[in-house]
C-alpha cells in the first residue's frame, strides 16, 4: 500500500468529516440498508423530527453524499456513489470483530447496526476527520512504527504540526508511544480510524478512473 494522492485524501477526509455527526451517519446507515427513501420514512425510522433530518439530507445533498429523484410528489433520496456505502461494510466488520458478532461478517449483510455504537463511531470520526491528522495516521499505517523524523519526511509536514498532531491522536487513543533510545516511536493502534484509512485504500484501488473518487 502507498500513499494516496493529497487531493485525494483530501476529498475523503471531507467525506469524513461531514458524515462524522450520529445523525447524518445514521441517514446514510438508513439509505445504504433500505436504498431510496423519502424523508418520512427517514424520519419514522431514525425516531428524529422531519425538519432536523430535511436539514441533514440538504447538506448532505450539497456535499454530493446523496442524491434525489422525485417520483409524483415526493422526493427520495439515495447515496450517491459506492464511497460511502463502502465505509458501512468497514464498519460492520469492525463491529464483528469488536463483539463477535459474526453475523456482520457474512459477504453482503446489511443491517443496521446499534445506534449506540454508530453514535460512538461519529464522534471518534470527528476527532480525526482532519488532513494532517489522516496522513499522519496513513503513513503509520503504510508503514508501522515510526519516529517523529520519519513522520516528517514521509508525509511532508512541518515537525511542528507533527508534534502537535501526534500528540492530539495519541491523547484520542488512535496511537500510542513508546521510548526506544533517545527515540519516541508511534504506532497506529485499532480502531475506526484505522478501518477508515484501509476503506479510503481499497475503494481507491477499485477505481479504473482514480478521477472518480
Amino acid at each position: 500500500m502507498e500513499q494516496l494522492p493529497i487531493e485525494i485524501m483530501k476529498k475523503a477526509v471531507k467525506g469524513i468529516s461531514y458524515i462524522s455527526h450520529p445523525l447524518r451517519l445514521r441517514i446514510l446507515e438508513y439509505l445504504d440498508v433500505n436504498g431510496s427513501s423519502s424523508v418520512s420514512a427517514i424520519t419514522k425510522a431514525l425516531g428524529a423530527e422531519q425538519v432536523i433530518v430535511s436539514q441533514a439530507l440538504k447538506k448532505m445533498r450539497e456535499s454530493h453524499l446523496v442524491k434525489t429523484t422525485r417520483k409524483g410528489i415526493f422526493i427520495y433520496y439515495d447515496i450517491m456513489e459506492e464511497y460511502p456505502a463502502s465505509i458501512f461494510v468497514c464498519l460492520r466488520k469492525l463491529y464483528a470483530y469488536m463483539t463477535d458478532c459474526f453475523f456482520f461478517l457474512q459477504d453482503g449483510v446489511k443491517a443496521i447496526l446499534p445506534a449506540d455504537y454508530t453514535m460512538m463511531t461519529a464522534n471518534r470520526m470527528k476527532l480525526f476527520a482532519h488532513i494532517e491528522k489522516m496522513r499522519i495516521l496513513e503513513w503509520l499505517e503504510i508503514k508501522g512504527a515510526q519516529n517523529v523524523t520519519e513522520i516528517v519526511n514521509g508525509t511532508g509536514l512541518e515537525q511542528m504540526k507533527v508534534s502537535q498532531q501526534l500528540k492530539k491522536l495519541r491523547d484520542d487513543g488512535f496511537v500510542t508511544v513508546t521510548r526506544k533510545g533517545r527515540f519516541m516511536i508511534y504506532e497506529i493502534t485499532e480502531g475506526v480510524h484505522k478501518t477508515c484509512i484501509g476503506c479510503i485504500h481499497k475503494r481507491y484501488d477499485s477505481l479504473a478512473n482514480k478521477a472518480e473518487f
